[in-house]
């Protein structure tokens, strides 16, 4: 026995869901993903990796702006669902949506909720220092990341993982979790566990103005929140004028003014301890480690990032 599924995501992160409910026997009726868009020098049409995903196993793609308009809300019921597979999908589904499937909507999200509800959980995750973070399947409601949780799995974060790294991790980890949630759903009925109302925070996105580096901080909380924006968008700093994005760093002992290096290995001063910055990328360079960076560079010691 099988599931009739809908599967609605966008990014590299869901498309190992994709590939395992796919793997599991279940037939999906559907992939829903955000419309191509400009991408690229070129600015050319680009379709979503799950856009691509889905056209290579021959599945029908709709890419609705929403889901406003009447027709494409009567579309998706018409699909005579049993449920559908959010995973990074990029829209809040509306009730007449979320209400259509016979079981119910059921989205993979990138943390232990209800901690870092919201768009850039994994940012939000490693930014902070979390030593822990996970994925969950949960049942979708008209909030913002609020419905009850199926099943949770979990990861370690640590002091040396980037929000790619943990990216990665957790886009397998999601994948197999949602195929044992489509298992309980067809053996039914499942149990779910409400949300706890304490401990909510928010993972807004990433804003521009919160990659630049402020070196004023403590040596932890910048090697996080330069580790936490690798690799995109990149946290950065300025040297001589131009801008250099750090991609990775990790805290270490060390006084001085903030921003002032330290040594010639690119140890920086911060508001208390230190941080080294072990890979870095110039514009229109590739990522360097610091000895490559510093054969061109030379910001030695005694010098101030700004």
């Amino acid at each position: 026995m099988s599931l009739r599924i809908a599967f609605m995501g966008s990014p590299e992160f869901s498309v190992p869901t994709l590939e395992a409910v796919l793997a599991a026997g279940h037939e999906v009726a559907c992939v829903y993903s955000q419309p191509p868009r400009p991408a690229g020098r070129g600015k050319q049409l680009t379709k979503t990796a799950v856009h691509e995903a889905a056209e290579r196993h021959g599945i029908e793609v709709r890419t609705p702006l929403n889901f406003k308009a009447a027709e494409d809300r009567a579309a998706f019921a018409a699909l005579k669902l049993d449920t559908a597979v959010v995973v990074a999908y990029g829209l809040l589904l509306p009730k007449a949506v979320l209400d259509a499937p016979r079981l119910g909507c059921f989205n993979i999200h990138g943390s232990i909720l209800p901690r870092w509800r919201g768009a850039a959980p994994i940012h939000r995750a490693v930014m902070a220092g979390d030593a822990i973070t996970g994925v969950q399947v949960m049942k979708m409601d008209v909030g913002l990341d609020t419905g009850p949780v199926m099943l949770t799995a979990t990861t370690p974060i640590s002091d040396d993982d980037t929000t790619g790294d943990v990216h990665d991790r957790l886009s397998v980890l999601g994948a197999a979790l949602m195929v044992e949630g489509l298992a309980l759903l067809e053996a039914g009925p499942v149990v779910l566990q409400s949300q706890a109302d304490e401990g909510v925070t928010h993972a807004a996105k990433v804003s521009p103005a919160e990659a630049r580096i402020d070196w004023r901080k403590s040596g932890a909380e910048v090697a996080a929140h330069i580790r936490g924006l690798s690799p995109f968008p990149g946290a950065w700093f300025e040297d001589e004028g131009q801008r250099v994005k750090v991609l990775h760093a990790k805290a270490d002992a060390g006084s001085g003014k903030a921003g002032d290096v330290l040594d010639d290995g690119l140890l920086v001063a911060c508001g208390t301890g230190a941080v080294r910055l072990t890979r870095l990328q110039r514009a229109g360079k590739g990522q360097m480690t610091m000895e490559e960076f510093q054969r061109g560079a030379r910001i030695g010691k005694g010098r101030t990032l700004t």
